[in-house]
């Protein structure tokens, strides 16, 4: 029988090699100053003391069809992002993933915006990449830049520039940003206060995650479709669900008495009250957001006419959810699609599920988010009768949404439930979206709808960063929108501050 490792054991040949590599090792040594140095990375703490946690994200998707396909040569994109937490030190993520060839990044920087596509002064980073200011993707890679020192307030907006010197087209990219974004004239302007700008982008090419490190903290992560990724939202002004929850989480105090208190970490966030009752913003205040979502999106299978539809939620799941920086927790908002799609375009008949499909969908996220300590919570899959989209809705596929939003609600199998129809859907016609939370294309919620999506997130279920009390991960929390094991209807949710009238202006919706 042969060994399974021949090569470690001992023989002439190997007795050779080791003389050899040591015969090497003193020449290198003796030549060591003609050899060429790399620059050395900055750490002021040792890696064993941070701790990275996703303050934005999105999931990349494509190559596009080539119709669609975004070409750059020798330009700087500056992209912006809204961050959901803050902290003291910055990196991003860099993508790839879906290229076939290799992506050089000419230089990048971060910095905080100041209005489009200017930055305020004195915040501008440059990055490195393993300690050099350029970097050479291999196709089907993302890449981390090396942190950076940059006050990083929560809910703020960052301005990451990236110069392409090359001729490279956008094959690895997010089609909907609902953000406007900058594309320079020719040449490298990563450090320009303000982008010469030849045109905007209403995507997110390459960019996938900017990461804050900041302790104690934690990753909530929404996987889902374009209801996540907020089509017919108003650009600029981050409606998005996941946004609005971001907000919910920075703004909403809690009120807790000594006796809940467990940590000096907790102690130090309290706010002293007259009437001796503390109020904090931890542990809400410590989670980052981060959506991945993407338009047309489905949970079973790859995208059929149109690859910016992204790959299935179970084929992406360990890119989108697994390696988000600090994820503790995941918002589950998909199989709309998996309903839907079928039949319409191209997209055949023939791939029409049922519900007892979707649920084995669901129970594969909930092993896999289990096995790596994620709290997974379900979604309930909001109304779309009316959909203006041909084919989109019939009586057969709505029997489906209901048994798989029956079984989300009373399946015990998620560690918690949204019920996001319940908040979104007109009481005296539940098969539809309220109105006044329609976006008027009957499928997708408007600002208004996105708002009361987030107020329906019971932050009970966020609660086991920060103090022991309450309900936490891995748990049916009783709370606004969700459900327990005595009330599987849910009850209504905590009014956040509302959202003001705005323009109707939206990008085209991606299903």
């Amino acid at each position: 029988m042969e060994p399974l490792l021949p090569s470690l054991l001992p023989t002439p040949r190997s007795s050779t090699r080791r003389r050899r590599g040591f015969l090497t090792a003193v020449l290198l040594a003796a030549a060591g100053m003609s050899l060429p140095q790399l620059p050395a990375i900055a750490q002021s703490v040792p890696w064993s003391a941070e701790q990275w946690v996703g303050t934005w994200g999105t999931a990349p998707a494509g190559p596009p069809l080539a119709a669609q396909t975004q070409s750059f040569s020798n330009q700087t994109l500056r992209l912006t992002v809204h961050t959901s937490i803050g902290g003291p030190r910055v990196r991003i993520r860099i993508s790839n993933e879906l290229g076939t060839t290799p992506l050089r990044i000419g230089e990048a920087h971060v910095a905080r915006r100041q209005a489009g596509a200017a930055i305020v002064d004195g915040s501008d980073r440059p990055l490195t990449f393993s300690g050099m200011r350029s970097i050479v993707i291999p196709p089907g890679a993302p890449v981390l830049s090396d942190p950076v020192d940059l006050d990083v307030p929560a809910l703020s907006d960052l301005a990451v520039s990236l110069h392409l010197p090359d001729t490279v087209q956008a094959t690895t990219i997010h089609g909907s940003a609902f953000q406007t974004n900058y594309v320079s004239l020719p040449g490298n302007f990563t450090n320009a206060a303000t982008l010469p700008t030849e045109r905007t982008l209403t995507s997110w090419p390459f960019l996938t995650e900017v990461d804050v490190n900041t302790p104690a903290n934690a990753a909530i992560v929404a996987l889902g479709d374009s209801i996540t990724d907020g089509s017919n939202t108003t650009i600029e002004t981050n409606r998005r669900w996941p946004d609005l929850l971001a907000l919910r989480l920075q703004t909403t105090r809690d009120r807790v008495t000594s006796d809940r208190v467990t940590s000096d970490r907790v102690t130090s966030d309290l706010v002293s009250a007259p009437n001796g009752i503390a109020t904090m913003l931890a542990p809400n205040a410590r989670l980052g957001v981060v959506n991945r979502g993407i338009g047309g999106n489905r949970l079973l299978r790859d995208p059929g006419e149109q690859p910016l539809f992204g790959r299935a939620a179970l084929a992406r799941f360990d890119r989108d959810v697994l390696a988000t920086a600090g994820v503790r927790y995941l918002i589950v908002l998909i199989g709309i699609n998996d309903i839907g799609h079928p039949g319409t375009g191209t997209i055949p008949a023939s791939e029409a599920v049922s519900a007892q499909d979707l649920i084995a969908g669901y129970r594969q996220l909930i092993a896999r988010a289990h096995a790596k300590g994620i709290a997974i919570y379900g979604a309930t899959l909001t109304p779309f009768e009316g959909t203006v989209f041909p084919g989109y809705y019939t009586p057969e596929k709505e029997q489906v949404r209901q048994a798989v939003n029956n079984w989300i609600r009373s399946g015990d199998e998620f560690d918690g439930v949204i019920d996001f129809e319940r908040a979104v859907r007109d009481p005296a016609h539940p098969t539809r979206m309220l109105p006044a939370y329609d976006s008027r294309d009957h499928l997708h919620p408007n600002d208004l709808g996105m708002q009361a999506m987030a107020n329906a997130i019971p932050l009970t279920l966020f609660r086991s960063v920060g103090f022991g009390a309450g309900a936490g991960a891995g748990t049916n929390a009783a709370g606004a929108g969700t459900t327990s094991a005595g009330d599987r209807t849910g009850t209504a949710a905590p009014v956040a501050p509302a959202v003001p009238a705005v323009p109707a202006a939206a990008q085209p919706a991606l299903r």
